[in-house]
């Protein structure tokens, strides 16, 4: 079995389960990490044929994804919303669970 490099080996998962996908971007919006997010959205975008391809399908400016999902990025919510539904996903927005309640 060849190793692969670790953005490599999130693609490869990320392409086969996009449950899991959406799982680590919910899990990761829910933590509040924008440099995780990056980091996240840009092994989904090398998953779905690369930053070019990911632009191409979201009908935005390839240059400016690649600046959107670098370390210093902060994707506007437009973008996003453009990168996501390009993958077949989308944000949405539910009540915090209640971790039990005391009377």
């Amino acid at each position: 079995m060849k190793d692969q490099p670790h953005d490599d080996a999130m693609a490869s998962l990320f392409r086969e389960d996009p449950e899991l996908a959406a799982a680590t971007l919910d899990a990761i919006l829910a933590d509040g990490d924008q440099g995780e997010l990056l980091v996240t959205l840009r092994q989904m975008a090398k998953a779905f044929g690369g930053v070019a391809a990911v632009a191409k399908s979201a009908e935005l400016n390839p240059t400016q994804l690649y600046r959107t999902l670098s370390e210093k990025g902060n994707p506007e919510l437009k973008s996003l919303n453009a990168l996501l539904k390009s993958m077949g996903l989308r944000l949405s927005v539910r009540p915090i669970e209640q971790q039990g309640t005391e009377a």
